[in-house]
């Protein structure tokens, strides 16, 4: 049975002229791997999914999946708010080669407690393809109630659940209703949810400094809180900008900065105030970043 733990970068997805940059999409998955990460997660909410099409989805992922070639997970972004289109892009990620997929809550159509046990589960019962649950009710308008993780725990294609719900509570509440491993969807909330019981985190600073939050996670869960302590502190104020607007325009313009790839993204979403861009660059040679 795969066991979840450690770094999953919710990996960028580079673009060019408009189209996806599939040669510095391969340099990235090398960079993660040369980082230690667990685990690389493409098309999720980092990796702006909304705006790809169907293949350039697919695509990504096959790219993942054959540069990371066994060296590390791939959990993919599969999730849609149409099940009928989640179903599809799991199968296909399971096709494809990808250890597992994240599924994000349905958005915009707000289902009822109930809707979401079905769709997550019909999810699991039509592909088998190991599933993270991914809860983001700040994007998703909808939280996956604690009782329901619980209820979908019971599914043994459903292994873990990623709490971006910036609430270090819920996962000693999920922990105590049942055996699912949870990583935080947070940064910032990583030290103190694996204080409680979390084995990791999927990450979008990973994106530029993997190794050191590889370092960071790998002495939280071995216990050495002291030194997780002093990476956490160190990145903390580029953990905090990373929202100063929506992700991942902040982790973008960063990764820019530093010359991984170039700054571009797709509307709706678009670059960077200079405002915030002065702050970031100013948070980056603070935290030894640029």
């Amino acid at each position: 049975m795969m066991n979840f733990a450690g770094v999953y970068t919710a990996l960028v997805t580079p673009f060019r002229n408009g189209e996806v940059d599939y040669e510095a999409l391969k340099k990235l998955v090398e960079l993660q791997i040369a980082g230690n990460v667990s685990g690389i997660v493409p098309v999720g909410t980092t990796g702006e999914s909304p705006t790809l099409s169907p293949e350039e989805h697919l695509k990504v992922i096959e790219t993942v999946v054959e540069v990371s070639a066994g060296r590390c997970q791939v959990i993919a972004g599969t999730g849609a708010n149409s099940t009928q289109e989640a179903v599809y892009l799991t199968a296909e990620a399971k096709a494809i080669g990808a250890d597992a997929s994240l599924q994000v809550t349905p958005y915009y159509n707000k289902p009822t407690q109930e809707g979401l046990y079905r769709h997550f589960s019909t999810v699991a019962d039509k592909v088998g393809l190991p599933i993270v649950l991914y809860n983001v009710p700040g994007r998703s308008g909808v939280p996956i109630a604690e009782t329901t993780v619980a209820r979908l725990a019971k599914n043994p294609v459903i292994r873990a659940v990623k709490e971006a719900a910036g609430s270090v509570d819920r996962v000693s509440t999920i922990l105590d209703l049942c055996d699912i491993t949870v990583l935080s969807g947070d940064d910032s909330l990583t030290l103190p949810m694996i204080a409680v019981g979390a084995k990791g985190i999927i990450s979008v600073t990973s994106n530029i400094v993997p190794g050191e939050m590889s370092a960071m996670v790998k002495a939280a869960l071995a216990g050495d809180f002291a030194k997780a302590l002093e990476y956490h502190r160190k990145y903390y104020p580029f953990f905090r900008d990373q929202f100063i607007e929506t992700n991942p325009i902040p982790i973008k313009a960063a990764m820019a900065m530093v010359g991984l790839m170039a700054e571009e993204y797709r509307l709706p979403l678009c670059e960077l105030s200079p405002e915030h861009r002065e702050k970031l660059a100013a948070t980056m040679k603070r935290c030894g970043m640029l």
